[in-house]
């Protein structure tokens, strides 16, 4: 059985909590490792070590910082295959998105890197004679990062990138249910030979090692992915000491079906919201709208879809298009609130069952019709592969529905008529909409929610100034007389 420990300023570290964590194959039920959750002691250990590589680390030219990053990259890519193996052993993935998540986390690190010599201030104009006013950007100092199980490898990137480059150092933690990932991540960073302590990860749960983070006065900001509740948790304990918060959270995203939209497709697309990672993506479509006039052939090319998708193990077959869900507790949350739709008068298209002939968390993709907005399933995030569907008759009515929620991560529009979709765009109260295409964010973007989605965001020039203070000066140089 493999091993999961800490590993902080430099080194592997033992973890000392009182807790016993299991990690199964969510495919299998076969126990992968068991582990020792992270003490409190090792969560300051790390951030203590953080802390002292700071000062050295912020000094270093960018440009020397960023070598570290594409050296990082580069031992990714040597180890990608064995990377992706293990992300669809531990959570699930089919192997070909474990591979496209490896590989584009080595492609995010190259990216971060280039920002190095891009990193900018500003001269502003002043009200006075004689005098210059400077705007600097800095490092904030440590930051601290948790993420979430459904794209555990390239969350951690997502996370440590810019923060170095920008001049932090860092303290990860990995999610309890994907800890060998985390590993498979340490040892590439430990091959680039990193200084101690400006990369530090510790393995544990998010009510202990991820609380004692959060509450940490040495941390300068908290980049956090995973759910609105245990958000407004780490906001609570960040709200202690005033540190700067960045939040992923929820999504609910909308997707809008007009009747002159191509529905092959809308259809296809869709389709693939649901069963890309299970349907366990917090930007893909959760909701659909579409107009009456096509919604029977929209449906119908949507089931379609769904009854011919190849589900099983993804770690006994590569040609695998859907997996399972990342525990036997989902699966349950799943056919709960299936089953409350039902029950508020939803009705079953396509699909409900839970398939336990093929695994114990495996479940089949679901069309719900006959939904409205005020059903649980329309207004609360599933995290699976279930699909509500409601049918309007204008593009106002499904705008208006898509911003009834709590949710503002991302939305949708399927039409060819190019003033109904700038429409939407300028319209919808979401973070990023996506035009007749899937619902995926570019590196370069700002994938960044509104409402109770998040706070701040990731990627791009914006991702990276999340990760530092601004330092204004003013210079008062005088008059040559």
């Amino acid at each position: 059985m493999e091993q999961v420990c800490s590993y902080i300023n430099g080194k592997l570290h033992c973890n000392n909590g009182e807790d016993l964590i299991e990690v199964f194959n969510p495919s299998s039920g076969e126990k992968l490792v068991e582990f020792m959750d992270a003490s409190d002691d090792d969560v300051d250990y790390a951030v203590s070590s953080a802390l002292v590589a700071s000062k050295s680390w912020a000094a270093t030219p960018a440009i020397e910082r960023a070598t570290y990053l594409t050296e990082i990259a580069r031992e990714i890519r040597k180890r990608k295959e064995d990377i992706a193996k293990i992300i669809t052993k531990e959570q699930g993935k089919v192997y070909g998105l474990s591979l496209v998540e490896v590989e584009f986390t080595a492609n995010y690190m190259d990216y971060m890197a280039e920002w190095a010599r891009r990193i900018e201030g500003e001269v502003i104009e002043s009200d006075k004679r004689g005098e210059s006013i400077f705007l600097l950007r800095k490092p904030i100092g440590v930051a601290a990062g948790i993420v979430a199980w459904n794209f555990p490898f390239f969350l951690l990137a997502r996370k440590m990138a810019p923060a170095l480059v920008a001049g932090n150092t860092i303290v990860l933690k990995s999610s309890e249910e994907t800890p060998l990932n985390a590993m498979a991540f340490v040892q590439a960073v430990e091959a680039a030979k990193l200084p101690d302590g400006v990369f530090n990860l510790v393995s544990g749960k998010g009510n202990t090692a991820g609380a004692r983070l959060s509450e940490n006065p040495n941390v300068g900001i908290i980049s956090f992915t995973g759910s609105v509740e245990t958000g407004k948790a780490i906001m609570k304990a960040a709200s202690q000491n005033l540190t700067k918060v960045n939040l992923e959270l929820g999504g609910k995203a909308p997707a809008i079906v007009l009747k002159d939209a191509n529905l092959d497709l809308a259809a296809k697309a869709i389709f693939d919201s649901r069963v890309i990672n299970s349907g366990q993506v917090c930007n893909c479509a959760e909701r659909v709208y579409v107009e009456r006039p096509v919604a029977e052939e929209f449906l119908e090319k949507l089931k379609n879809l769904m009854a011919n998708v190849k589900i099983g193990d993804p770690s006994g077959d590569e040609q695998v298009e859907m997996g399972p869900l990342i525990n036997k507790q989902a699966v349950v949350k799943a056919s709960a609130m299936l089953q409350r739709a039902l029950g508020e008068g939803a009705t079953l298209y396509y699909g409900g069952e839970t398939l336990e002939q093929i695994g114990p968390c495996f479940f089949q993709p679901t069309i719900l019709t006959d939904c409205h907005e005020n059903m649980e399933i329309m207004q609360n995030e599933i995290f699976a592969p279930i699909l509500p569907v409601q049918i309007v008759d204008s593009l106002k009515e499904a705008v208006d529905l898509a911003n009834s929620g709590r949710y503002g991560l991302t939305s949708s529009i399927y039409t060819e008529n190019f003033a109904s979709a700038m429409q939407a765009c300028k319209e919808l109260e979401f973070g990023e909409t996506y035009v007749n295409r899937e619902n995926f964010e570019a590196m370069q973007g700002f994938h960044a929610g509104r409402k109770q989605s998040g706070i701040g965001g990731a990627d791009g020039k914006h991702g990276l100034y999340e990760y530092m203070d601004t330092h204004v000066i003013y210079l008062n140089h005088g008059e040559l007389k």
